[in-house]
């Protein structure tokens, strides 16, 4: 490919930004010729700069209020004529059609359109773009002759190429095509979405996802890796702003990492369980130590209590602002990330001691959102909706003879409420507000049990214990028991249910099922 003189412009835009010193620059600086459509038109004359109607060149006034303009063969002749065919050039001389070495085109704001408040199906409607997405592709699909410019932003590249080379380079004009793709693809993604949005499982699922990072590496530093957020578009108020990691702003510290913002992810999708103040810890997917408490800092020291060997270099995410006293404690131990919805002056400046320490803040929490969630495996997606699985206390359903107190109910559903994040097989063991075991991971319950007393750093004497599905069989009751934990809340649900529930009664333990699992994988 060589570099290509531009003679003749089409300029056809709804985007007007910045297009008059463009255009002006082009007739007065290159002698390049403009054509354009009726509002183009209209709004070039305004500022004084010559150009020629496309009505003139079709001979065709625009039809059916202007949504048919551009589609005729005068026009995507001179855009798909191929220069290197003397076959195609000589039909254009025959008909007396222009060459159109450049396309200056942006699309009906569909995305803006659909955006604002009380906006009419049939007003959508008008504003999806038929005579612009076709000029675009035309020229994209021609790149080896001709430019296609699809946004002002690259305005600036255009007049510069002209000034160097006297044209426009084929690097340049393929590097303009794939975006010209892209913002088809995308246009029409958006059309689809629009017109699909009621329906959760489409035939084909299309997700648009907006690039907001490339990072260092991956899950490891032989993998590569970026970070994308999806887009929100189409998305209620409610959960459009939904509180996240992704919306978060980083105060401080070096780029987050695949791993880091994973882990935040959890951390701050567990803190949000809780109305009241509340910390988790995470390292490597799993809470270390998640508390309550009636102060923030508070809940950040029985949160650490409960494994501070695995809280070093951990996640931390708290749903209160950090105040100083948090911050101090905080600050005595390695940590990765902290993300809160606010720092306080004090806090900000003991923190921001610490290089290498990232710090997020997301405003005040909202409550979590329905939406999807989507997992990669070879060759294919899992989506499925997001586990906004809650249990009150008059769903709890009593199985043993012994039975538990309000205080035990409180305490069990926090405890329910912690090992709906950790990673299946889990067990938890709790006090009434502090985790203080935790296993996660096992290919068994029953190892999920030990692995978590094996944790525990104090007895568990009186303590409460939580399992993400149901006992398959009496043993991990049985563990229990020996270990002196007071209750038991799992979902029930297996063929073995009544030998779990006779091991409890023989022991005195109580248990409730909750009806409702929470695996994690």
């Amino acid at each position: 490919m060589d570099i290509i003189p531009v003679q003749n412009a089409l300029i056809s835009v709804s985007n007007k930004s910045g297009l008059a010193e463009f255009a002006r620059q082009l007739t007065e600086t290159f002698n390049i010729k403009i054509y354009s459509t009726g509002g183009t038109f209209k709004f070039l004359h305004q500022h004084g700069i010559p150009a020629e109607k496309i009505e003139d060149l079709t001979q065709m006034p625009a039809l059916l209020d202007g949504r048919v303009k551009t589609l005729h063969p005068a026009i995507f002749s001179g855009i798909l004529a191929r220069r290197d065919r003397p076959e195609d050039i000589q039909t254009l001389k025959q008909r007396g059609f222009p060459l159109f070495d450049l396309v200056v085109v942006n699309l009906y704001p569909f995305a803006e359109t659909i955006r604002k408040k009380d906006v009419t199906e049939s007003e959508c409607i008008e504003n999806i773009d038929i005579g612009g997405i076709a000029l675009l592709r035309a020229a994209a699909k021609n790149f080896y002759f001709v430019t296609i410019v699809t946004s002002p932003e690259d305005y600036p590249l255009i007049l510069a190429e002209l000034r160097t080379h006297r044209g426009i380079t084929p690097e340049t004009r393929r590097r303009l095509a794939i975006k010209a793709f892209r913002v088809s693809a995308d246009y029409d993604d958006t059309i689809l979405r629009y017109f699909s949005r009621n329906e959760k499982f489409p035939e084909i699922l299309t997700l648009r996802l907006e690039r907001n990072s490339v990072l260092r590496y991956g899950e490891n530093p032989h993998q590569q890796a970026a970070f994308y957020r999806q887009d929100t578009e189409l998305l209620s108020s409610s959960n459009r702003h939904e509180s996240s990691v992704t919306h978060a702003k980083q105060l401080h510290g070096k780029q987050l990492s695949y791993n880091n913002i994973a882990d935040t992810d959890t951390a701050l999708e567990i803190v949000r369980e809780f109305a009241e103040p509340a910390v988790a810890i995470i390292k490597h997917a799993n809470p270390c130590g998640v508390a309550r408490a009636e102060s923030i800092l508070q809940a950040y020291k029985k949160a650490l209590e409960c494994d501070p060997v695995s809280a070093f270099g951990g996640i931390v995410a708290l749903n209160r602002p950090v105040d100083t006293a948090t911050a101090e404690a905080i600050s005595a131990i390695f940590t990765e990330v902290v993300i809160a919805p606010a720092f306080d002056e004090s806090a900000l400046s003991i923190l921001t001691k610490k290089k290498n320490l990232r710090l997020l803040e997301t405003g005040e929490l909202t409550p979590p959102s329905p939406s999807l969630t989507f997992k990669s495996v070879v060759g294919g997606m899992l989506v499925q909706d997001k586990d906004l699985g809650v249990i009150t206390a008059r769903e709890l359903k009593v199985v043993t003879n012994a039975q538990p107190t309000q205080d035990d109910i409180d305490a069990l559903l926090f405890a329910w409420k912690v090992v709906k994040w950790v990673k299946s097989n889990a067990i938890v063991f709790t006090t009434k507000d502090r985790t203080i075991g935790i296993g996660a991971g096992q290919m068994s319950r029953i190892d999920a049990a030990h692995l978590a007393a094996k944790k525990a750093r104090s007895s568990l004497k009186g303590t409460y214990m939580a399992s993400d599905a149901f006992f398959p069989f009496r043993d991990s009751v049985d563990f229990a028991a020996e270990l002196g934990v007071r209750a038991i809340i799992q979902p029930g649900g297996s063929v073995r249910d009544q030998e779990s529930i006779d091991a409890a009664n023989e022991h005195g333990l109580i248990m409730v099922f909750t009806g409702l699992r929470h695996f994690r994988h």
